[in-house]
């Protein structure tokens, strides 16, 4: 599992992606969210703006990262 340390209150799903290094830009994070390829905290998600805090999770081709600060 990766970490992802934020710096703010939270950050945004298309965002966390790249900080993880899952994606190269936010056009291909745009597009797999939409395929419905992400799950945040075990549930797949579609909307690219939703904010993860602290403890949250994402995961996508078998590889999650835990959001911390």
């Amino acid at each position: 599992m990766k970490t992802i340390k934020i710096k703010d209150e939270f950050i945004k799903l298309g965002q966390a992606m790249k900080l993880a290094d899952m994606v190269s830009d936010g056009v291909e994070a745009k597009y797999v969210i939409l395929n419905e390829e992400v799950k945040v905290n075990g549930e797949i998600c579609t909307q690219r703006g939703k904010k993860l805090y602290k403890g949250d999770q994402f995961t996508y081709k078998g590889v999650t990262a835990l959001v911390d600060v």
